[in-house]
């Protein structure tokens, strides 16, 4: 019979006691199917086409370790699009799955700390830097983010430097060009943002530039073109009224070596809770766009990487991966929330569309948006329903190309969300 050292097994049973007591290892998912009944959402349908139905289901498998000294986080997704795969294959066609996240964030002592790797950088009410939690693949950044935080004032700076290639023992003969387009995807990023809290009032400052890697008509690499988006969100929350202010500007180039001058977004929304179970909101958003008047320069402001489904109607007419250099938009809002019972609310809104500049007709008339979520919860889910009637103007028809007689005499969406966030396995702190 072998002697067990019961004194030393004390010992490391107690080490192992301590280690858990200053640590925490979580992990949790989330299962989310999206049925979208398409008949309109993001362009007037024509009346030729067949109305789009679909289910696409986000997947994600999150863990967590957390100890006083650092954290750990990473995140892995996958998006299925119901019947993309013919049965028996062997891989996922659209190659969907992806990390989501992976960072680690280190405490430096005094209020500073820094998160490095693949992270979301969301702030305020998401306008400029947002998750875009709504679309299933959501939005992350490769980034190092240094952070101070103490009491009600926080800041974050925030680097990157981008590159598609993946031989990294070839850095002197690849160089640093950046091959990745579209949707604004930068080759450089730094970004300042600092907030400030007090008792009814918060104010918070945003500077943010972005490098966007130009080419020639050889397709060689041509330089990068900064943009830079300067502006600040303020919030007033004193009893049942409520108050949320944007006032965003932007200048230098966009990709293309375009000239931006004078593009501005300015938001006032007002919220007043009338009792226990409505609320009400009112607003309006002023974004401006490029008249066509000078070649090569521009005045159209773009949200850039903010959570753009949220705002100007849930159809997503505008400046989500569309609208990016046309005429700017007059939006006028209101709404209400409804409480419907402990578990369940209905949110109604309806928006009216203008353009910030006439279009070439002379229209700017773009129609109204009347959006309606109905959300329900139960023990451990969550099921969330909405539907989305447009009513185009004739400036709608113009800027979307196409004509009233060719175009769907109704356009309009509807969908249905489960959410399950199961928590599979927790250590306490």
């Amino acid at each position: 019979m072998k002697y067990i050292n019961t004194k030393g097994s004390l010992v490391c049973l107690c080490l192992l006691g301590m280690h858990f007591s200053f640590a925490q290892f979580v992990v949790d998912g989330q299962f989310r199917p999206r049925t979208e009944y398409r008949n309109g959402f993001g362009g007037l349908i024509p009346k030729a086409s067949d109305p789009g139905f679909a289910t696409a289901t986000r997947v994600r498998l999150n863990t967590a370790y957390q100890t006083e000294k650092y954290a750990f986080y990473v995140s892995l997704q996958d998006v299925l699009v119901w019947g993309e795969n013919r049965q028996l294959r062997p891989d996922d066609e659209n190659n969907s799955f992806a990390i989501f996240e992976a960072w680690a964030q280190i405490q430096l002592g005094s209020g500073w700390s820094t998160k490095l790797g693949r992270q979301v950088l969301s702030y305020d009410d998401q306008r400029i830097l947002g998750e875009v939690d709504w679309t299933q693949q959501a939005r992350n950044h490769d980034a190092a983010l240094i952070r101070y935080s103490k009491n009600d004032f926080m800041l974050d700076f925030a680097l990157a430097f981008n590159q598609d290639y993946d031989n990294p023992s070839g850095f002197q003969s690849i160089g640093n060009t950046y091959n990745t387009m579209g949707f604004f995807s930068y080759k450089t990023m730094q970004m300042l943002y600092l907030k400030q809290k007090w008792e009814s009032f918060a104010a918070s400052l945003v500077l943010l530039n972005n490098g966007f890697q130009n080419f020639d008509e050889n397709d060689s690499a041509d330089g990068v073109s900064n943009l830079q988006t300067i502006g600040a969100h303020l919030t007033y929350k004193k009893g049942s009224f409520g108050l949320a202010a944007n006032a965003f500007f932007q200048t230098g180039e966009r990709q293309g070596e375009l000239d931006v001058k004078g593009a501005y977004l300015l938001g006032l929304d007002l919220s007043y809770k009338a009792s226990s179970t409505v609320g009400l909101g009112a607003g309006i958003e002023i974004i401006s766009g490029n008249d066509g008047q000078t070649t090569g320069e521009t005045a159209a402001f773009f949200p850039l990487y903010g959570t753009n489904h949220k705002f100007n109607g849930l159809m997503d007419y505008f400046y989500v991966g569309n609208h990016a250099n046309s005429v700017g938009i007059f939006d006028i809002h209101a709404s209400a929330n409804f409480k419907l019972g402990e578990k369940s609310g209905l949110l109604a809104k309806m928006l009216n569309f203008k353009g910030e500049q006439d279009l070439p007709s002379g229209e700017n008339a773009l129609g109204t948006e009347v959006d309606l979520v109905f959300t329900q919860k139960f023990n451990g889910y969550a099921l969330k329903l909405g539907y989305s009637h447009l009513f185009p103007a004739d400036g709608m028809y113009e800027l979307k190309g196409i004509t009233e007689s060719d175009a769907a005499s109704t356009q309009n969406w509807a969908w249905a969300m489960l959410i399950l966030k199961p928590k599979l396995f927790t250590t306490d702190k």
